[in-house]
């Protein structure tokens, strides 16, 4: 493994040396012709036109380039001597510029504003030529095109992420951001309940087909919320603004997942409407696994060894469907909204054979007991949510003055039923076993407001606020078996409710202005008052919550070096609130070998992050990115396991038993950088790799001397090769080394993908073959924790091979034209 994380590194700077030692033209200058377009009739910049160089009286280009999301562009490496240009873009008329004169003496040439308008003859079908690049940094983002990835066809939106830079995501679906697993997502720049219950059953039920492209913010600027110390991802779905009638359908199966989606979008004038709806299912599937924990009862002086080895069969099915409208009146007022109606669920069930072994300390090893049982346990999980929103933008004659409102709603049930059983061995008698049934409702609604007033050249005020108002309720009734009377009846000590309210105010200002011309700066502070109000039945006392104050700044440096060059410099300060599940005391004992239980006294996780990133455009050749940070998040929180040799909660007694609870640990610090290459040979081989390294390191407070240090590290590669005839094909390697906690190690994730794509009908269709890990059955996840007076292992095999078919057809008018990026911005969402 060492020589394959060598390999990657050395290959990332390749690109970097490659592009710097590259022969040039001997017949190229040092000219350049500079400008910008837009459309005649709305002037706003056009994105990906495409501007060609001729020499007088030539049909073929000698050089081009095409237009920024700004509309500006640069030709350069240009001889003295006359030119013509051409600016070409779908939809609109061409536009030619001749002569353009390059003289010996002013190399750079200035053509200004250029005005293209649109062609009269509405197109009724129109195939798309260029392509955006697969990876796009902005000034405050990453973004990653995902209608462009080839192996995430037919797969999920967690296929997607794992190959964003900074992003991994493990074999169960877990993401972290940098490091962190506290992250603030959004659909479509809007919140939903739906990530409040849990994440990983969202992202993996939401097909890779329907999303257009993610955008990743590691450190937000107080226009952002404040919460997510990792930072923001913000998934866009698909959408098309093209006049008339248009969409798209994605259907794939497999031996492991299989899903679909459907967009359809109509427009006429100034009015739009959008539906979609889309299906995942994960196919049962039996995750085989084993552990083993030692622990030390000081109280008795014995030593118990605690084999577990069994199996789990699972599946997960999710559906999601919208339907939203936009309306542009007298053009500058802009009105938008839209309903979502998702469905996330997950079934299990499975059996685990436990033999307790208990021996006096020592050399002699004298065995005091010996026990066997056979536990069968079942789960279901079910979530559904409506989302609703009401958008309205005011734009104004003065450019970049503007104001929006917007009005987010989300409401969402879920309902959880598990139950375990416990008999013992060889005897096969029921001794022990629970029926559990929670059923819970999450509702949320804010209102926000932003408004950006220009003061002067390049300089930009923004001011805004918040109210987010969050209510939640959980009810559990628990059965716990009676040995005596062979019944079950209802536990008061294991059952609970809650009643979480949480109100947020937030208040924010921040100005981007021109330092000389040295760099453009954005200075911001963000204001936030949380008030919580909370019930839970089974707390020993309940916790006085009079409400906090954050204040969140955030600074923001950026220099161009050239115009292929970038250096920024950033920081910001993060909150991450503990949500509900894991302030709710209710104590899991469907394994009474290892229960689980909330902790209402969790503090919120403050953090702090400086990031140094530069990149560079290499031009035809591809592009490279650093980025390195560092952050501390103080009341860290983690999942914490204490060993207790008896524990009683109600009337029953546990013996031998883990307890795994949420903790503010102490202080984390994390020092990392990302490495991130595109390298495009000729016109059909592209190579991507991305490298992050980071060290973390905990201070325990709660066991001190407990301290944690560790480096991780994670990899990806990502080749593609274009033949003849509209056929593809790719190949993504992933691996992530075993993530460190305070505790121990948790698995380490290697997995790998090939994909071959053929287009058909005038590129308007597509089939696509998948194979994820085909000569690996499993991926094997060992884990290896420890604690006073315990130490555990384990092992998992978690069935990931996996074979697919994917189908895609568009239909319709196509529009090669960028959406205005505000439309969908997690930036405009205000949070």
């Amino acid at each position: 493994m060492k020589y394959f994380f060598t390999g990657i590194v050395l290959s990332v700077f390749w690109i970097q040396l490659s592009a710097q030692q590259r022969p040039k033209d001997e017949s190229a200058g040092k000219g350049k012709i500079t400008g910008s377009i837009i459309d005649s009739a709305s002037k706003t910049a056009i994105e990906y036109a495409t501007i060609s160089i001729f020499l007088p009286n030539q049909k073929r280009p000698v050089t081009g380039t095409t237009s920024d999301s700004k509309g500006a562009f640069v030709v350069r490496n240009l001889a003295p001597g006359k030119y013509r240009m051409v600016i070409d873009f779908i939809g609109y008329n061409s536009r030619v510029a001749d002569p353009v004169t390059v003289g010996e003496s002013s190399s750079a040439v200035s053509l200004g504003t250029i005005i293209l308008a649109k062609k009269q003859d509405a197109m009724q079908a129109v195939t798309v030529i260029g392509q955006k690049p697969l990876v796009e940094s902005k000034i405050d983002k990453l973004v990653y095109n995902a209608e462009r990835d080839l192996t995430s066809q037919g797969g999920v939106a967690t296929d997607i992420l794992k190959k964003i830079p900074q992003i991994s995501v493990d074999v169960d679906g877990n993401v972290e951001l940098a490091g962190s697993s506290s992250i603030r997502f959004l659909i479509n720049g809007k919140p939903s309940t739906a990530f409040g219950n849990n994440i990983a059953d969202v992202l993996q039920s939401i097909p890779a087909s329907q999303i257009k492209s993610i955008e990743v913010i590691t450190n937000p600027g107080a226009k952002y919320d404040a919460e997510g110390l990792g930072g923001i991802i913000n998934i866009i779905l698909k959408q098309n603004t093209a006049q008339g009638i248009n969409g798209n359908l994605s259907l794939s199966a497999g031996s492991r997942l299989e899903n679909g989606s459907f967009n359809f979008n109509a427009r006429k004038g100034n009015f739009g409407l959008n539906a979609f709806i889309s299906g995942n299912a994960r196919l049962a599937a039996n995750t085989p696994s084993n552990s083993q924990r030692t622990s030390l009862d000081t109280v008795s002086k014995a030593q118990v060894q605690l084999d577990q080895e069994g199996s789990y069969l699972f599946k997960r099915h999710g559906l999601q469907s919208g339907l939203g409208f936009d309306w542009t009146y007298r053009k500058k007022n802009n009105f938008s909204g839209s309903v979502n109606y998702n469905l996330f669920g997950n079934n299990g069930n499975g059996s685990v054979n436990q033999t307790q072994v208990t021996t006096v300390p020592g050399n002699s090893g004298d065995v005091l007991s010996s026990v066997s049982t056979y536990n069968p346990a079942y789960s279901s999980f079910r979530f559904y949510n409506v989302d609703a929103n009401l958008n309205y933008k005011r734009t104004f004659e003065k450019e970049d003055q503007e104001l929006s409102v917007a009005v987010n709603s989300s409401y969402g049930n879920n309902l959880i039923h598990s139950s375990s059983t416990q008999y013992w061995q060889p005897q096969d008698s029921l001794f022990f076993g629970t029926q559990s049934t929670n059923p819970g409702e999450d509702r949320q609604i804010e209102g926000k407001i932003d408004y950006t007033q220009p003061l002067a050249k390049k300089t930009l005020l923004g001011v805004g606020g918040k109210i987010d108002y969050r209510d939640i309720t959980s009810a559990s009734q628990v059965l716990l078996f009676q040995p005596s009377s062979n019944t079950y009846l209802y536990d008061s000590a294991l059952s609970n409710n809650l009643n979480y309210k949480q109100t947020i105010y937030a208040l924010y200002t921040e100005i981007s202005f021109p330092v000389w011309h040295l760099f453009d700066a954005k200075i911001g502070g963000r204001y936030e008052r949380t008030n919580i109000n909370s019930y839970y039945s089974n707390a020993p006392q309940q916790v006085p919550e009079p409400g906090y104050n954050t204040f969140v700044p955030a600074i923001f440096f950026s220099r161009k070096l050239d115009d292929r060059q970038t250096v920024r410099l950033s920081y910001s300060k993060r909150i991450s609130r503990p949500d509900y599940r894991d302030l709710n005391p209710f104590v899991n004992t469907v394994d009474p070998k290892n229960i689980t239980a909330g902790n209402p006294y969790l503090q919120p996780e403050i953090g702090n992050r400086f990031e140094l990133a530069y990149n560079r455009d290499l031009g035809n050749s591809g592009s490279f990115m650093v980025t390195a940070f560092y952050r501390t998040s103080d009341h860290d929180i983690q999942p914490y396991i204490v060993y207790y040799p008896t524990l009683q909660v109600g009337d029953s007694v546990y013996y031998n038993v883990a307890v795994s609870m949420p903790q503010n640990i102490g202080l984390e610090k994390d020092f990392g950088v990302n490495l991130f290459g595109n390298l495009r040979v000729g016109q059909r081989i592209n190579v991507r790799s991305n490298v992050f390294l980071f060290s973390r390191h905990t201070i325990n407070a709660i066991d001190p001397g407990y301290n944690s240090n560790s480096f991780n590290y994670r990899i990806n590669v990502n080749g593609s090769y274009q033949f003849p005839h509209d056929l593809a094909a790719e190949f993504f390697g992933n691996f992530s080394s075993p993530r460190s906690e305070v505790q121990g190690k948790y698995p380490s994730f290697f997995s790998y993908t090939f994909a071959f794509r053929k287009q058909f009908m005038n590129k308007k269709a597509s089939i696509a073959l998948t194979a994820t890990n085909p000569f690996n059955e499993y991926v094997n996840q060992r884990t290896s924790l420890y604690g006073p007076n315990f130490t555990q292992t384990g092992l998992r095999q978690v069935p990931y091979r996996s074979f697919g078919i994917n189908l895609t057809w568009k239909f319709g008018k196509l529009e090669f034209k960028k959406e205005k990026e505000q439309n969908s911005a997690p930036e405009e969402s205000n949070g």
